[in-house]
């Protein structure tokens, strides 16, 4: 390796030519970079005490081995995103100055024959930089002031656009513009082929630049060690065809979920969101360890993400799977997407059929919605479709799914029609996520011929002003207040209209009776009838609820499923010794007895799905899993909290570290109860380690 710093010009001006490698991710960035560059240009231009200004490094190795004659083409391995920056400056500097020459060196064909081009040569020799495919055509039409192609890359023409924009406001001012950039240094770096590892040198760049995506990373472990001919073999047959399902923007913004997701269909084990690299290096050693090729890897890659992109990016073909993804991608159960991906798997390899695997996706979203009604934590969702695949029977593939749904437990569970209808009914929807879903969903339910939902806006029939006029108040009676606070953001008051800003705060009459989108004349299901109501109250918010939670039930319906086949599920666990209170004789101490009783009611409360489970030397409180165990004392309860003593908060000092003692109980964090007194601290901690088991990256 040789380094040294260098003004960019010179580098420019000097060097043959530079070429993207495949392996390398597409220009990236963004205005808020572009504009960072300019206004360090600008400021360097306009001070006489700024000699230089340092924009980092580019580091290249030669192609092959090049003579004074014929010299070779240098591949980029960092540096890209900054030398393409300043070429797209050069271009809109150069197409402004036009015959001027404000500073010494910066003409129009200066510019052109010294940084932008070779002039002398001809097709792709003729450019000073040859990008990827994704970008190479675009800026070549810039640099040649052509036409841009149909499918210009964005990043590169909005920046030059950015660019032209900001020297035409300098209002032809432009030496300060030309000073800085001749003051711009950077680190030349070259490599030498055969030496030193790029793949070792790119990971460990500091860029000045955008961060490095997980995408990119991937893109360039996979590719770069490679020989130049599978190399290319690979790019174009695997990784472009997914670049372009993408397409350019989704390409920057979904690449890394998808890898996320697909890693935990591999690994059964959900990667952090910033391990996502080194979680796929690790599944790549394993696999090729295990006889894999790295082409089989790259194409299984290509396939699933073929998967996720008809999913996620409206790309499916058949049509009820289209409406199926839609739906789910509207209420953002993302979580559920590495199971989607290996049920896409099966239903391409023609394990299940393409309606079966629509109502797979319905399923999901009803469980979801379900247990948002139900306010059951949406992170322990993530883990239950990570492995919800190992207890499907793909040889009764449609009946196991639903079965499995049905049979999970505590806060894996599928909520019921008793459990959804009860909480629905009382629910804050109003400030839910996705506010506009549910009501959508129970609008088009077997409809046809559908309303343009992007035109209407959710209605309170009765009014969220808290000062209600005189006609609101009597029509609610005396308690008028409270029951506008308790039913104003339910189902049974919330609808849709095209005309919120004229109901206002009219009574429900005038509302009722609007020329033009009054209820009686709406013609949307959630507003049927309305018309025929004389008044708005509890009691006629309540019928409302009643008729839409029917509705509800059909919309988000659970499924019918084989009671054997759920058996069968649920008797994969290894069955068990059963214990009783009578197991542990200290209880019946009544001092004892009472302190266990009151704590057992105060867990309890802190969610329905908390359930107790009785082990023969503790008796354990779990929701996702144990979260504290109480092990029964001749004259008080040991608690053990199931959670790392570094991370309990314990302001009295009253936790022991337990880490390295043996105990029964799960967890680090050991607490002792004496009395009731002690109680309303113990659920402090308790309350940490309950909460702490669904917290997630």
């Amino acid at each position: 390796m040789k380094a040294k710093e260098t003004m960019i010009l010179d580098f420019l001006q000097n060097s043959s030519q530079f070429i993207i490698p495949i392996y390398q991710r597409t220009y990236s960035w963004e205005i808020q970079q572009c504009e960072q560059l300019w206004d360090d240009i600008i400021r360097a231009g306009s001070s006489d005490s700024i000699k230089v200004h340092f924009v980092g490094s580019i580091v290249y190795v030669a192609e092959g081995l090049g003579t004074v004659t014929t010299p070779s083409q240098l591949l980029v391995i960092d540096g890209q995103q900054r030398l393409t920056t300043v070429i797209l400056l050069l271009e809109a500097l150069k197409r402004a100055l036009r015959e001027d020459e404000p500073v010494e060196g910066f003409s129009a064909e200066k510019i052109k024959t010294r940084y932008l081009t070779r002039h002398l040569e001809k097709g792709e020799k003729f450019y000073k930089l040859l990008l990827s495919q994704t970008d190479d055509e675009t800026l070549k039409a810039i640099v040649r002031e052509g036409e841009l192609p149909a499918e210009a890359s964005l990043r590169v023409k909005e920046n030059f656009t950015y660019f032209v924009e900001k020297i035409e406001n300098l209002k032809r001012d432009l030496s300060p513009l030309c000073l800085g950039i001749a003051k711009l240094a950077i680190v030349d770096i070259a490599l030498n082929r055969g030496e030193d590892n790029p793949q070792l040198i790119f990971e460990s760049m500091n860029s000045t630049g955008k961060a490095l995506s997980a995408a990119d990373l991937i893109r360039n472990y996979i590719l770069m060690g490679l020989q130049p001919d599978l190399q290319t073999r690979l790019y174009e047959n695997y990784w472009r065809p997914m670049e372009v399902d993408f397409g350019q923007l989704a390409y920057g913004e979904e690449f890394d979920s998808f890898m996320r997701h697909f890693l935990t269909v591999k690994n059964k084990e959900i990667p952090r969101s910033d391990q996502i690299y080194e979680t796929f290096k690790m599944y790549a050693h394993r696999s090729q360890t295990e006889s894999a090729s790295v082409e089989g890897i790259v194409n299984e890659m290509r396939q699933f993400a073929s998967y996720y992109c008809a999913m996620t990016l409206g790309k499916e073909k058949e049509a009820d799977l289209r409406a199926s993804f839609n739906d789910l991608k509207e209420y953002k159960v993302d979580v559920a997407y590495p199971f989607l991906l290996e049920v896409y798997d099966d239903y391409r390899k023609g394990s299940l059929a393409a309606n079966e695997f629509a109502q797979i996706v319905r399923l999901v979203e009803t469980y979801a919605f379900r247990r948002a009604v139900v306010q059951i934590p949406t992170n322990s969702m993530n883990k239950t479709f990570a492995r919800f695949m190992s207890s499907v029977d793909k040889s009764n593939y449609f009946e196991s799914v639903k079965a499995t749904l049905m049979s999970l437990t505590s806060y894996h569970r599928f909520p019921n029609d008793e459990e959804f209808s009860r909480n629905l009914v009382i629910r804050d929807l109003y400030n839910s996520r996705n506010r506009l879903y549910w009501l959508k969903k129970i609008e088009s339910f077997e409809r046809k011929e559908l309303p343009a939902f992007e035109e209407f806006s959710i209605e309170h029939i009765l009014p969220q002003n808290t000062d209600l006029n005189e006609w609101w108040r009597n029509a609610l009676g005396p308690d008028w207040s409270e029951v506008q606070t308790r039913l104003l953001h339910t189902i049974g008051n919330l609808t849709l209209t095209k005309y919120n800003s004229e109901f206002s705060d009219k009574p429900f009459p005038e509302k009722r009776d609007l020329e033009k989108g009054g209820f009686k004349s709406s013609p949307l299901v959630l507003n049927s009838g309305l018309g025929v109501l004389e008044t708005w109250n509890e009691e006629t918010i309540g019928v409302r609820a009643s008729a839409l939670i029917i509705k509800a039930l059909k919309v988000w319906s659970a499924p019918s499923f084989d009671p054997v086949l759920a058996k069968s599920t649920n008797s994969k666990e290894r069955p068990r010794m059963q214990y009783s209170y009578d197991d542990h004789k200290s209880l019946s101490n009544p001092k004892v007895m009472e302190i266990f009783n009151a704590l057992k009611m105060e867990i309890l409360a802190l969610d329905p799905s908390i359930y107790e489970d009785v082990l023969k030397m503790y008796i354990a409180f779990k929701a996702e899993t144990n979260f504290v165990d109480v092990i029964v004392k001749s004259q008080s309860l040991r608690l053990t909290l199931n959670m790392s003593f570094a991370k309990i908060q314990d302001p009295q000092n009253r936790c022991l570290d337990i880490s390295d003692v043996g105990r029964w109980g799960n967890g680090d964090v050991s607490f002792k109860v004496n009395s009731n007194e002690d109680i309303p601290y113990a659920m402090f901690l308790i309350r940490q380690s309950f909460e702490r088991q669904f917290d997630q990256d």
